[in-house]
């Protein structure tokens, strides 16, 4: 015979276990399954290791979705403030950054303690390395659950499996198979939060600068990000490009500023008056790393004397590397991206509940569904916010 419970969860992430120990306090029996050794692996990841866990900025224009409107009802009922009280009642000690990034001093391993400390309290069951290997609708909002550990019997479902992104983390694409199963739209998925990768020639020019970082502007379509710049082996990486990448469509440009703030045709024509034999590529490694400094200075003017050019030269310099216009290749794809765009389609759940609305019982929350966040924090707690949602009704 099955076991019967009340809720099972699928996917022991950040809004699976919020889910889980909401649902506990209510006094509802709650199982969470996952197929992996260890709960919370993408948890541990974040933040470098130090979870960025909220950001002092949600709102809802920081979330891509197909409804952009339907995360503002779960972001407001628990917000980063409420999750924060959580972290700070737990004496954790964490620490804001730049662009109100909270992260945990700790380490990551902290947030975890605290979440799985509070399942234990509130009676959650953990079952890892359990792979789900069938569902069934029993009628009356009853489900089967087989898994490789056994059949459970629930009245609740969460499906809190994650995205597609980091596989080597465990992630796979059941989230979604569950949805369709049950008749519920998946909108188009890809990666986001990625790298960028290069064209063919674009990478043999820029193959020497990998390991190179800058403060740079990125800019794709009204949308732009000031943060750091990575070059890398396959292409362009770091804040700014990971932002980007939630806008970027294949084919488009990136409009990409490497001295944001600097007048460089002035500061050309300063040095050309103090240092008129100083060659043009040393002037720009003045202000640009030395290597970065000889890859984008023109290849028939790098080596010619400031004295030698004009600033009508200087302003085509400048544009250059002001107003850096480059088409990606591709992107490093799922491997390496943070997160997922798209997912289960809002427009068949309950903002309030996270509940599909044809098939009651039967709930979504976190990464799995079309609701994406920048970078920073948000969607840890968008997995925070729905997953306490879908607590208070399971």
């Amino acid at each position: 015979m099955p076991d019967v419970i009340d809720v099972i969860i699928i996917g022991a992430g950040a809004a699976g276990l919020m889910c889980a120990i909401q649902a506990g306090r209510r006094g509802r029996t709650v199982r969470v399954i996952d197929h992996g050794r260890r709960p919370g692996r993408k948890i541990l990841m974040s933040g470098g290791g130090h979870c960025n866990f909220t950001n002092e900025e949600i709102r809802a224009e920081h979330y891509i979705s197909h409804n952009p409107h339907f995360c503002k009802s779960a972001l407001s009922r628990f917000s980063q403030w409420d999750f924060l009280e959580m972290v700070r009642a737990h004496d954790i000690d964490y620490s804001c950054r730049d662009h109100g990034q909270l992260f945990c001093d700790g380490g990551s391993g902290r947030i975890l303690e605290m979440l799985l400390g509070e399942c234990r309290r509130a009676g959650v069951v953990l079952q890892m390395e359990t792979g789900v290997e069938a569902i069934r609708p029993l009628g009356g909002r009853r489900f089967g659950v087989r898994t490789s550990r056994g059949a459970h019997e629930c009245t609740s479902l969460v499906v809190a499996t994650g995205g597609l992104s980091i596989p080597a983390a465990g992630a796979t694409g059941l989230g979604f198979d569950i949805a369709r199963q049950f008749g519920i739209p998946v909108q188009p998925t890809s990666p986001g939060l990625v790298p960028l990768t290069l064209q063919p020639r674009d990478k043999a020019r820029l193959a020497d600068l990998a390991g190179i970082a800058v403060d740079a502007e990125v800019r794709c379509g009204r949308k732009q990000f000031r943060d750091p710049l990575l070059f890398t082996h396959r292409g362009l990486s770091g804040p700014a490009i990971l932002q980007i990448s939630l806008e970027w469509q294949p084919g488009r440009e990136l409009f990409i500023d490497l001295l944001p703030e600097l007048d460089l045709t002035a500061a050309l024509a300063i040095q050309r008056q103090s240092h008129p034999r100083r060659t043009l590529k040393s002037a720009l490694a003045e202000y640009l790393p030395k290597r970065l400094a000889t890859a984008m200075a023109p290849p028939e003017a790098a080596d010619t004397p400031l004295t030698q050019l004009a600033d009508a030269q200087f302003r085509r310099i400048e544009a250059g590397i002001r107003q850096w216009r480059l088409k990606p290749g591709g992107t490093e794809g799922f491997r390496t991206a943070e997160i997922t765009l798209g997912g289960v389609d809002c427009d068949a759940l309950s903002s309030k509940t996270m509940e599909a609305r044809a098939v009651p019982g039967l709930f979504f929350i976190g990464e799995v569904v079309d609701v994406t966040g920048r970078l920073g924090g948000y969607n840890l707690q968008w997995a925070w916010s729905s997953g306490w949602c879908a607590g208070q009704y399971v």
